[in-house]
């Protein structure tokens, strides 16, 4: 098992590979990081996609074994490599409260991130016109989700989802998620974000608990950010 090595395909400024890239330098896994970039021929290739039919990132290979959908390479990371318990934990009812929240994730808060950029600032990476109308549409979607996060997941004062006092792989892959937030404007996030003081707090925890990793892996993002700011 252990000689087996773990390789983690994707771009850093894919939210769900930056989850997968944290959690194992958080861990102290050993893994080799190769880029696939995104909007490029990278994932059209015979080689990728016997990794990853579908063509996207990320995706992991491991051994002769090979894995995709990011909450799905979380959880089978946390089992293998056997890493502390808060990240998923062995107790079957602690465990199926973060699917849950895992979940609801796809359907909801990336649900109206992904799309709230789309019809915004990535509406010219895909030869369209940004739609105000969509994108009113999903920051409302935005909006529901971080009100259910701060009414329902973040129980009383504690730190992390559902009550705990250390993160799980749910807590570091709504960060990421909200992380992508930055390709807008400050005025614009505070706008969505800024109601939501708890939340806030909780992205702070994140980070605290995931540091140096977090902001290094980050980076690549925010200057990628930085250099699109700068195009005419």
């Amino acid at each position: 098992m252990a000689t087996e090595i773990l390789k983690v395909y994707g771009d850093r400024k894919s939210q769900p590979t930056r989850a997968i890239l944290i959690f194992c330098k958080a861990n102290g896994i050993n893994f080799e990081e190769v880029e696939i970039k995104l909007f490029s021929g990278d994932a059209q290739t015979p080689e990728f996609q016997a990794i990853n039919p579908l063509k996207k990132v990320p995706a992991i290979s491991h051994g002769d074994f090979s894995l995709f959908e990011s909450h799905a390479i979380l959880t089978y990371l946390a089992c293998w490599y056997q890493v502390s318990d808060h990240w998923y934990p062995t107790d079957l009812r602690k465990r199926a409260k973060i699917q849950c929240v895992l979940d609801w994730h796809h359907t909801t808060l990336r649900y109206g991130s992904t799309r709230y950029l789309i019809n915004t600032v990535l509406a010219p990476v895909f030869g369209k016109s940004p739609n105000p109308e969509a994108a009113a549409e999903y920051e409302q979607k935005l909006v529901e989700s971080f009100s259910t996060i701060e009414t329902l997941w973040l129980k009383s004062d504690a730190k992390f989802l559902l009550g705990n006092d250390k993160p799980s792989v749910a807590d570091l892959s709504l960060v990421c998620e909200i992380m992508q937030l930055h390709m807008i404007s400050e005025e614009k996030r505070n706008r969505i974000l800024g109601p939501y003081k708890k939340v806030q707090q909780w992205i702070e925890n994140v980070k605290v608990a995931m540091d140096p990793h977090f902001d290094e892996v980050h980076q690549h993002l925010l200057d990628a950010i930085a250099t699109f700011e700068q195009k005419p």
